[in-house]
């Protein structure tokens, strides 16, 4: 017999409530006692949520901030970023989340492309707002989020026509790896529509949800892994809680606190399962750990899996241009002992194609290797003002070029090797650092691992390994190099192998891998031999 959640669930499936307005509607009126959104300082039920929301769309009407409109946001995760995200999404305002890790100038460089009409931050990034506003020409208002959220307080709230299901209500920058960050458009269809799609298909891990479930969101606001972890938070009617920022610790404790389901990324994962507090917490409360948005080696997931004995993985496989998730690798590919699926990225959920193609854009044999490409209802519909760059990512029949390099096998799972402009060619042979990277990470004196190509007088390019050491751990050059011909073929192994002290990563937790080829190409005339 199907509970009341299921039943609600099933509703939103069954009636297309496409739009976070209709989906928030929803829940309000189902259960406006129940807990929406937490944070440090704050916390909201959805009965709250949904006259809050409408009380600030008030405060941005005054200001003459309405439907197509941008509205930023920098600072840490927090409860108020959430409000203010259901207030835009609801009126069809765009918010733009800004990384509180960039330097004013970069701060400055998105705002001015967004052209927000208001900046929002929280007390400890204004500092950094006012200085990145003094870059600009005609900066936004600046407002604190505590000044925000009391100025709402005082509004009747704001009768409004609610967006569209393809207007854009969600715009995040890309992380920027080469050349300036493009600002991804997203709408409400993009980050609902395959989750829908998902409920009425059954998929457990988008109806699995309980009364008194928790969503945890650790990962940054200003990535598709934040912010469309919360969506899925609203979509499930569930509460959400925001993590500043990602500790370890803090991890640990909010799962003790009874968070049920939440998304990590590979090096987040490993943080929480080394951390010494590890050992002793309880992880009964987490049924559904999703984790992404990097290669994830198999001794880590095993690693992992043994660790949290009674949670349920899922490998979720996208970018912000897919708006995230466009594959699953469900629970009941993982084992404790590990198999081959668990180095895939899963199989297309319902509603989207994958193919792999070649470099003529036409679809390659099972089993060989080329560019990953989406077609799904949740694909960007471009770039912010960057129609050349939307046309060099999404094709005229509408699929879009991932840009990743990968296989697929005779039952439709997809190997991610790697980035294809990370691709070493060594000797002729392509190798990808990623499958290097997996195969020497079980190894018991390294920590972490980045691999390079490195100009070679005789290959062309070859194999380097970074490596950081665990505590108290020397690593061995020759040992690395024996360790890694023993897992994969010796052509992709390394040469050679650096220790350094920390790995450099942008702020969303991606290696940087640029910056550890950068003093080996130096004075190169191509960055490719």
């Amino acid at each position: 017999m199907p509970t009341e959640r299921d039943t609600s669930m099933a509703e939103i499936a069954q009636h297309q409530l496409l739009t976070l307005d209709a989906v928030l509607a929803h829940w309000a009126a189902e259960q406006p006692d129940a807990p929406a959104i937490e944070g440090a300082c704050h916390a909201f039920t959805y009965g709250e949520v949904e006259r809050l929301s409408r009380q600030i769309i008030a405060l941005l009407a005054a200001r003459g901030i309405g439907a197509g409109h941008r509205v930023a946001f920098l600072g840490k995760n927090a409860a108020s970023y959430g409000l203010l995200y259901c207030a835009c999404a609801r009126a069809g305002i765009v918010i733009a989340p800004i990384g509180w890790r960039l330097a004013a100038r970069e701060v400055a460089y998105i705002l001015g492309d967004t052209g927000a009409k208001l900046l929002v931050a929280t007390p400890d990034f204004m500092e950094l707002a006012r200085a990145a506003m003094g870059e600009l020409a005609g900066p936004p208002e600046l407002v604190d989020d505590a000044a925000m959220l009391a100025e709402a307080r005082g509004c009747e709230p704001a009768d409004f026509t609610p967006c569209e299901a393809d207007d854009p209500i969600l715009q995040l920058y890309t992380s920027g790896t080469t050349g300036h960050p493009k600002g991804v458009l997203l709408s409400n269809a993009n980050l609902t529509k395959l989750r829908v799609e998902g409920i009425a298909a059954g998929l457990t891990y988008y109806t699995d949800y309980r009364s008194g479930d928790c969503m945890m969101v650790a990962m940054p606001i200003a990535h598709i892994g934040g912010t469309g972890t919360f969506s899925l938070a609203l979509l499930a009617g569930i509460r959400c809680r925001f993590e500043a920022e990602f500790t370890p610790a803090g991890v640990l404790a909010a799962i003790e606190a009874g968070t049920t389901h939440m998304f990590l990324v590979p090096a987040a994962l490993q943080m929480v399962i080394q951390h010494p507090q590890a050992a002793s917490t309880d992880f009964s409360n987490l049924r559904y750990l999703i984790y992404g948005a990097a290669p994830m080696p198999l001794e880590l997931l095993k690693q992992a899996v043994e660790t949290m004995p009674g949670t349920q993985f899922l490998q979720a496989y996208g970018m912000t241009e897919t708006t995230g998730t466009v594959s699953i690798l469900p629970p009941e590919d993982h084992s404790l002992e590990g198999n081959q699926r668990m180095r895939s990225a899963g199989k297309a959920l319902p509603g989207v194609g994958i193919e792999v193609r070649g470099p003529d854009n036409v679809e390659v044999a099972r089993g060989e290797i080329g560019e990953v490409c989406i077609r799904s209802p949740s694909n960007t519909q471009g770039y912010w003002k960057l129609p050349e760059a939307t046309a060099k990512t999404i094709d005229a029949d509408g699929w879009l070029h991932t840009g990743d390099a990968g296989v697929m096998d005779a039952d439709g799972y997809v190997y991610i090797q790697d980035r294809i402009k990370d691709m070493i060619i060594s000797g002729g042979e392509n190798v990808y650092p990623a499958e290097v990277e997996s195969a020497i990470y079980g190894h018991p004196a390294i920590a972490e691992v980045a691999v390079i190509g490195v100009p070679s007088a005789r290959w062309g390019e070859e194999v380097k390994a970074c490596v950081v050491a665990k505590p108290g751990m020397e690593v061995d050059e020759a040992d690395v190099i024996a360790w890694t011909r023993e897992r994969i073929a010796a052509f992709k192994a390394p040469k050679s192998v650096d220790i350094i002290p920390v790995m450099p990563r942008n702020a969303s937790g991606k290696i940087l891998r640029r910056e550890l080829r950068a003093p080996f190409w130096e004075g190169q005339e191509r960055q490719v031999s």
